[in-house]
């Protein structure tokens, strides 16, 4: 079965394919074209007095390079103060470095219908990221394995309402530490025919996710073209680490894209105050894009933002919360001012279940991601307990959810078609439009049709088992993966994938720290 009708059909035959916005119905489409307008809600002077805070924190206080000499000596040749390991940078020193970066470009994916563009008015869908647990309704809550990471791949890419095959779906914790990452980018390769993300967890393992790619699309062509995208971290407040600072050099230097992100959690690693933390955040993913254009000048880079916040009364991190959503979108503003693709927000949630809770913060913060501009959403599918899970059941209820935004981003299509005189004109006053020719022509491509909502009357729910969203997204990500086919992969490029995993596992001790 192919990907659009695993996703669709929901097990209810003859019913006809519903579309993905953009496209004729059944077609899949590789990424969205925004067709509606973005939110901005804070004014000139407004922008510009946080903007004022953010060029303030860098040029009196600072931010600090750890355990990277090197970026120390980047910074130092381009004209900041350097003091220790402070970094302190004039006013208007980043936005001028920041003007190579370009506005829009795209990254490659093996299969080239699925190349995806990033900037501009594209919007395109990742999984999750970064959970040590998985959890579905059957097994409960436990450590990932790669046989999970597998699947979990399987499921995104059996869907077509993802465009990105993401990074760490989830922490394959069965395989070494220093090796995982060796199995999570071939299993990227192997499973999806889509764009995916490489490791930041060391500079070799970026550097060895890298030379992975070089043997999927050929040295030259990586050189010249993004192919991967490394996701790294600020340790907020206002420091970043050697182990990110090597890792987005290394992409920056391969010519691929570094996803810059700060997190930071409002009232711990950044004030309880929205303005405060946006400033914060702007001066410190201003500061790590930068330095991605010092290591090669040009590099494609993504404006990142993760802003949270926390329960005050006990120190918990909160998800899905209104201040941190209404926070993207100021964050939007200010990356389009930059002129840079942003990633901002995402499906979160600190639920400990697929439930009504996990379903309402993640519309909240996925509509902010959705309103603020954000060209690459990472975290569209399958987030909760604060991120320490990945769900499968929330897993497909989140692409269903991706299945709608397609639609809401399509706009309205104001056409002779879609202003509908000719039903007018059969039905007339008091009649209906059910059975007239304007429906018949639009019925199947009219609305998104869910596949896991449940719009029957009452009693004939009841007589079908009167089962939950979540119980019916447990029978569908079993089928859906019961049904998967691998893309087809090249053998030779296969084996040589392989040969490098193996000869590299085979160059290093294991290491589980």
């Amino acid at each position: 079965m192919d990907s659009v009708t695993a996703e669709q059909t929901g097990g209810r035959k003859n019913r006809p394919v519903r579309r993905s916005a953009g496209s004729q119905a059944g077609l899949k489409v590789p990424f969205i074209r925004r067709n509606i307008p973005t939110y901005d809600i804070l004014s000139e002077e407004n922008l510009q007095r946080i903007e004022a805070v953010a060029d303030r924190i860098l040029a009196e206080i600072g931010i600090e390079f750890r355990d990277d000499p090197a970026a120390l000596e980047l910074w130092r040749k381009a004209g900041a103060e350097i003091d220790g390991l402070r970094v302190r940078f004039p006013k208007g020193m980043l936005r001028e470095i920041l003007a190579s970066a370009p506005p829009v470009f795209t990254q490659h994916a093996r299969n080239p219908a699925n190349n995806v563009e990033i900037g501009g008015s594209a919007v395109v869908f990742s999984p999750a990221y970064g959970s040590p647990f998985v959890m579905d309704l059957d097994k409960g809550r436990r450590y990932g394995t790669i046989e999970d990471f597998r699947n979990l791949i399987k499921l995104g890419q059996s869907s077509p309402y993802l465009h990105h095959s993401g990074g760490t779906i989830c922490e394959p914790v069965d395989v070494p530490v220093n090796k995982r990452h060796l199995d999570m980018v071939y299993s990227h390769i192997k499973y999806s025919d889509r764009a995916f993300m490489g490791s930041v967890t060391a500079e070799e393992r970026a550097e060895e996710s890298i030379e992975m790619a070089r043997i999927l699309f050929g040295a030259d062509f990586v050189d010249q073209n993004c192919v991967i995208l490394g996701n790294v971290n600020v340790n907020s407040p206002l420091v970043w680490d050697g182990t990110m600072t090597k890792a987005l050099r290394a992409y920056a230097r391969a010519n691929q894209a570094a996803v810059i992100v700060p997190f930071i959690l409002g009232g711990a690693m950044g004030p309880v105050t929205s303005a405060g933390a946006i400033a914060q955040s702007l001066a410190e993913t201003m500061a790590g894009c930068a330095l991605t254009q010092l290591e090669r000048r040009g590099a494609p880079v993504i404006f990142g933002n993760f802003l949270s916040s926390m329960s005050l009364r006990s120190g918990s991190p909160t998800f899905g919360t209104p201040e941190p959503a209404i926070g993207s979108m100021v964050i939007g503003q200010l990356a389009r001012r930059l002129k840079l693709p942003l990633r901002c927000a995402g499906n979160f949630s600190n639920s400990k279940l697929p439930d009504a809770q996990a379903m309402q913060e993640g519309v909240m913060s996925m509509l902010s991601a959705v309103h603020c501009g954000a060209n690459f959403i990472l975290h569209s599918a399958g987030f909760v307990d604060g991120l320490l899970a990945m769900s499968y059941e929330k897993f497909v209820m989140d692409t269903d959810f991706c299945g709608a935004l397609h639609s809401y981003l399509a706009g309205v299509v104001v056409d002779d078609n879609t202003l509908a005189m000719d039903a007018f004109e059969e039905v007339g006053p008091g009649s209906h439009f059910l059975g007239c020719a304007h429906t018949m022509r639009n019925y199947q491509t009219a609305f998104w049709d869910s596949a896991l909502s449940d719009n029957e009357p009452f009693e004939k729910w009841s007589e079908a088992g009167s089962t939950d969203m979540a119980t019916r997204a447990n029978a569908r990500w079993k089928k859906t993966l019961a049904e998967y086919e691998a893309p087809p992969l090249d053998i030779a490029t296969d084996e040589a994938l392989l040969d490098y995993v193996e000869r590299t596992k085979r160059a290093k001790p294991d290491a589980w720290y």
